[in-house]
Formats: C-alpha cells, structure tokens, sequence
C-alpha cells in the first residue's frame, strides 16, 4: 500500500472540495488517500474520503487566537495532519522544536503527523542536504507514537523541478537509515515537491519510498486522479 495525499495549501472553496471528494469516493484502488484540507473546509465530510489538516497548535487549548488545537480536529474527524511544511517553517518561522511539539500534540489526539523536512536551494548547492535533512529530521520527530516522514526539497515546492531518481533514492537512504538508528523502522516515507501524473509513478517505485505528498495537482479531479490511477 502507497500513501497518496493532497495538500491543498491556501487554496479550495466547498464547491471544489465537493467535486473532489465525490470524484475520489469513486476511484477504487489499495492504495490510502489523504486530502489536507484548509480548516474551514475539514467539517462535513460525506464522501468517505480520509481527511488530514495542514496544520496543529502544539497546545491543548487557551488564548491562541487563531489556532486550532488536536482535540478540535480529532472532533472533526480528522486522521492526518501536516506539520512543519517549509511554508510553515519559513513563513512562521517554526523551529524544529515548534515541529516535534506539534507532532507530539496530534498523536497525543489519535491523529498521525506528517512531519516535512528538506532542503534550501544553499544547502544543495554547497553539498549539506543529507546533512540538512537528517539533523531537521532527528530534531523534529516525536520520541514515541506513530507518524509519518514526508521528504519535500524547499527549492521542488511549486518549480516544476524534481531531483533526479539517484538524488532521491540517496536522500531516502540517509532518512530510513536515520530513523532506523532511532529504532523506528515502521515509518512511511513521502517524497513530495512537484509530484503530477508524468512522474507519480516512477518516485513511488524508487527505494524506500512509500507515498507522495501531492501540492497544485490535487486541487483538481482532472490532475489528482491520474496520479492515483497511475499507481495502481
């Protein structure tokens, strides 16, 4: 089984969102689809379909105005959520620290972290990403409880641009080696960063590599199931 999940960022209305999830209650296929939903669109899922968020406060509950606590979405149902994304990281500004407390808040709610790591265009360029990416990863992970890893390179995000297969096969060995070092072997892997329905299939069948984190392509019906059909 291969995890497919959307990550529909800043972007839908409940128009799209209907259409989308009718159009994946559908599809029949052994593979576990998730779709990130911006929060206002979480509530109300009749369609059958898994639904994750994109974010988790790291607190309980109190005066965070704005912030949306594990225990409301696991009241909405949700079973997956996405936590230190690079937007989030870069745009928030969240620590790694910021991230494993996240982490640490889903699971303690029944929800599994989707924890993101990657590298900077300069850390590529100077030859640190598995450096990089393996200290972002260690630092960031919860010590207990299930989640999963999703590999997103900061400079693929919305490019056009993937690493070639060597480059993500050596990336995926540096993490599983990584985390097997910290006893945790049961893992999912996810590459994400410019994923479409050319290229789904081929990342999948690389090494290591359990599922796809999918931006852009999964807002639509017409770009998000080719994707999960080619992996069948």
């Amino acid at each position: 089984m291969k995890f497919i999940v959307g990550n529909w960022k800043m972007n839908g209305t409940s128009e799209s969102r209907g259409a989308l999830l009718k159009s994946i209650r559908n599809v029949i296929t052994n593979n576990k689809i998730v779709v990130c939903l911006p929060f206002i669109l979480i509530c109300g899922n009749d369609f059958g379909v898994t639904l994750g968020a994109q974010d988790i406060s790291e607190h309980d509950n109190g005066a965070y105005t704005g912030d949306i606590s594990g225990q409301m979405l696991n009241d909405a149902n949700v079973k997956y959520v996405i936590v230190g994304h690079s937007e989030r990281r870069t745009y928030h500004h969240e620590t790694n620290e910021i991230v494993r407390a996240k982490a640490t808040a889903a699971i303690k709610n029944k929800i599994v972290p989707i924890i993101c790591v990657g590298e900077s265009t300069e850390e590529k360029n100077s030859g640190r990403t598995m450096s990089a990416v393996k200290k972002m990863l260690l630092e960031s992970i919860p010590l207990s409880g299930e989640f999963i890893v999703a590999y997103e390179p900061y400079w693929a995000i919305g490019s056009g641009k993937t690493p070639s297969g060597s480059e993500i096969a050596d990336v995926f060995e540096t993490i599983r080696k990584a985390l097997s070092n910290a006893g945790r072997d049961d893992v999912a892997l996810l590459y994400g960063g410019s994923v479409n329905a050319t290229n789904a299939k081929e990342i999948v069948n690389i090494k290591n590599v359990d599922g796809l984190l999918v931006g852009g392509a999964s807002l639509k019906s017409d770009t998000f199931l080719p994707i999960i059909k080619s992996i069948d």
